[in-house]
């Protein structure tokens, strides 16, 4: 099988995905904007061949594909970073190859259209309207009433996403959000952030992972005291976990996903109850696809490709860890200095660590409203629910990266 990979190397988890598709049997061919020769290692090694292109001319990117599917017919197009989706589903539907098309695409990209469709399927999403204007943003606002949550139409994660509680708070937002084509303004839901992240084969769920964010995303964005937790769950068929559960498969029913990797993003409130937060049909962002991974010992980028290359997902998962990462911000700025409270933890936790990635002394410090990575990570496992969130919070709380 010829696969066409967009964008193999970058984000840099792709690199394992296109690492996966070569494992699985498939050739493929890459197509990015960066040369060969600067592509990660992984990404280059497992390529075939890769075809240089720019971005933002769709109709000569899909000239150059169609001159290379004459001389080697292309049997998969495949995309996971969200910008590039669009074009891959045109891709398919001039080679009349498997896969999303634009049609079914557009719900994965478009928030509004995505609630639109939930909306008409029973599905307890935010109340949502969407804006074009700052007049636009108002009216929905008041609308809705404070606090709402304004961001992307077409956005991943929480880049260029605020919670605002006021119209005065809103009219300092607005300028923000000059450059944004296109926004979704929507209920502020109170309640925890979670996910609910699928491998699929034919609409048939072959895997599937719950994690929750703490603190919430929107306050881990907002303060740069806040040291970031994800935790996958050990056990996502628990039934406190089950509405958000049902509502992920209800979900995945009504946008018609069929094979692939889905994110999907909803809130638990106090009561139990599940809402909606989005969902993308790509695999989760920030290192989560390492913690789905080290919670039960499996290889989700290679598993991916299985689902493209063969049709199954034949890895056997043993639901054995709760995992974690905790990302750290430096505190002051300039370069990092130092680790404080570093051997205390490993003094503590070494057994349940399983990736121990800082900074280097000497290296500049990383701006935490850009990346939410910030200087360095640990990452934890345990069986026991409880004491991986308390491992958690302790590291959280204990570590610091100075910088000066």
């Amino acid at each position: 099988m010829n696969v066409l990979m967009i964008s193999p190397g970058f984000p840099k988890e792709m690199q394992y995905f296109t690492r996966g598709l070569r494992a699985e049997g498939a050739t493929v061919i890459g197509l990015g904007d960066q040369g060969r020769e600067q592509l990660p290692e992984v990404a280059a090694e497992a390529l075939s061949a890769h075809l240089q292109v720019r971005f933002g001319d769709d109709e000569a990117i899909i000239g150059r594909v169609l001159e290379l599917a004459a001389r080697a017919p292309i049997h998969r197009v495949e995309c996971l970073w969200e910008p590039h989706m669009v074009l891959a589903a045109r891709i398919r539907e001039r080679l009349g190859v498997p896969g999303p098309t634009v049609d079914q695409t557009v719900p994965f990209r478009d928030k509004e259209v995505m609630k639109r469709v939930l909306d008409a399927a029973g599905i307890r999403t935010p109340h949502h309207y969407s804006a074009t204007t700052a007049a636009g943003v108002v009216e929905a606002a008041e609308a809705i009433g404070f606090p709402i949550v304004v961001k992307p139409i077409d956005g991943a994660g929480s880049a260029d996403t605020y919670k605002v509680h006021s119209r005065e708070a809103l009219d300092r937002v607005l300028p923000a959000l000059r450059a944004v084509r296109e926004v979704s303004v929507e209920e502020f839901v109170e309640g925890d952030d979670m996910t609910f992240d699928t491998l699929c084969v034919d609409g048939r769920i072959q895997h599937h992972s719950i994690a929750t964010y703490i603190p919430r995303a929107l306050f881990m964005k907002e303060n740069e005291w806040v040291s970031p937790i994800t935790l996958v769950y050990r056990d996502p068929d628990h039934p406190d976990l089950r509405a958000g559960r049902e509502m992920g498969v209800a979900v995945l029913k009504a946008l018609g996903f069929r094979t692939g990797y889905t994110h999907m993003e909803w809130y638990r409130t106090a009561s139990g109850e599940a809402v909606f937060g989005e969902i993308g049909g790509r695999p989760p962002g920030a290192g989560l696809v390492d913690l789905i991974n080290y919670a039960s010992d499996i290889d989700t980028y290679r598993g991916w490709a299985e689902c493209v290359v063969h049709g199954r997902f034949s890895q056997v998962v043993e639901r054995r860890y709760n995992a974690a990462w905790i990302y750290k911000r430096a505190r002051g700025h300039g370069r990092i200095q130092r680790y404080e409270g570093l051997e205390a933890i490993l003094t503590e936790f070494a057994p349940h660590i399983v990736d121990l990635d800082l900074n280097p002394i000497g290296s500049p410090r990383r701006d935490w409203k850009k990346v939410l990575v910030g200087d360095g990570l640990i990452v934890v496992r345990h069986p026991d629910l409880a004491t991986t969130r308390r491992m958690a919070e302790h590291i959280a709380a204990h570590l610091h990266i100075v910088a000066g």
